[in-house]
């Protein structure tokens, strides 16, 4: 049924793509480059390639997925705001686009990129990170971990995927609320971060289901606690804060962005574009399957979503401060 469903959407999308449409301008006549602005393995790479590989079937043109890494995702973000608003140059981003430019004005740099320079088009996952540690660690639960971190300030540390990124700052939210202090490592991207877990040189981190799931499956890491609200699907047995009476919450989204100059006759069919590919059945199987399922939002919804988590970030960006 459901893949009937799709069929008929596709087919309605067809229409607005041919010369009957609601537009005569061609798009796309060549490969769209989809910019995901951190190296393959995080939550971003899970996210675009099966994303990418669905659009490209649908508009029958090559959607090529380009890692861009560097400064938390910024590099790549600014590289997509700053491009021709052609349709040709599209972002997959995670939540962190709400965090980097603040985050430039705290350290005093000039900033990469402004939010309104980038227009969303529509968000696909949004999951809670999830802090984990190897398995080899002395840390059964939460408890044992937070008892750990309150009585050797310093001693251990964690990784993300950059400073002020969406594994760094709810870190930083979980210091603050449990009162504890850990030295953050920062890597280029979730990728790196991970493989620095599983290595030996860091001893915690956050990070999304998709990026960590078969790593916890393979029994390599543990899941401790989560940043959502209830059970996650993929993890039930992994409590979240809140049900710990830890009042945070944090989601990591992954959501599709052009220059805001992009024309509306093309960003029209991104959506839906987006829509399609979000319903496609491929599309779902890798990305349930990675433990992140599609939890997908029209651009309307999304600008509204993105508006409100951006102030929340902004706040946070500030109570962290300064970090070299």
């Amino acid at each position: 049924m459901r893949q009937k469903i799709v069929s008929g959407l596709m087919l309605a999308s067809l229409a607005l793509f041919s010369p009957h449409g609601f537009s005569q301008e061609a798009w796309p006549t060549r490969p769209v480059t989809m910019v995901v602005p951190f190296p393959p393995g995080g939550v971003a790479d899970a996210v675009g390639r099966p994303v990418a590989e669905a659009m490209s079937r649908i508009l029958g043109q090559s959607v090529i997925v380009e890692n861009k890494s560097g400064a938390g995702g910024g590099i790549g973000m600014a590289s997509v705001a700053k491009s021709k608003p052609d349709g040709y140059t599209i972002l997959m981003a995670l939540s962190s686009i709400s965090i980097i430019p603040e985050a430039d004005k705290v350290v005093g740099r000039e900033q990469s990129f402004q939010l309104n320079q980038l227009k969303p088009i529509a968000r696909f996952t949004a999951d809670p990170t999830v802090l984990v540690v190897r398995t080899d660690s002395p840390w059964k639960d939460y408890k044992s971990f937070v008892a750990a971190m309150r009585a050797n300030p310093g001693k251990y540390n964690f990784g993300s995927s950059g400073n002020y990124g969406t594994m760094h700052a709810p870190m930083e939210m979980l210091k603050s609320s449990e009162k504890f202090f850990m030295v953050h490592v920062p890597y280029t991207g979730a990728g790196p971060a991970i493989i620095g877990l599983l290595g030996g040189q860091v001893d915690a981190l956050a990070t999304g289901p998709s990026s960590i799931v078969q790593q916890i499956k393979a029994g390599k890491v543990r899941a401790l606690a989560h940043w959502g609200d209830g059970r996650l699907a993929s993890m039930p047995e992994v409590p979240s804060f809140k049900e710990m009476g830890v009042k945070i919450e944090f989601a990591q989204w992954a959501g599709l962005f052009v220059p805001s100059a992009t024309p509306d006759v093309i960003t029209s069919k991104l959506r839906e574009v987006a829509k399609l590919a979000a319903n496609d059945d491929r599309v779902r199987s890798v990305i349930n399957g990675a433990g992140s399922p599609i939890q997908y939002l029209d651009a309307p919804e999304f600008k509204v979503y993105w508006d409100k988590e951006s102030a929340q970030m902004i706040d946070v960006v500030k109570k962290i401060g300064k970090v070299e």
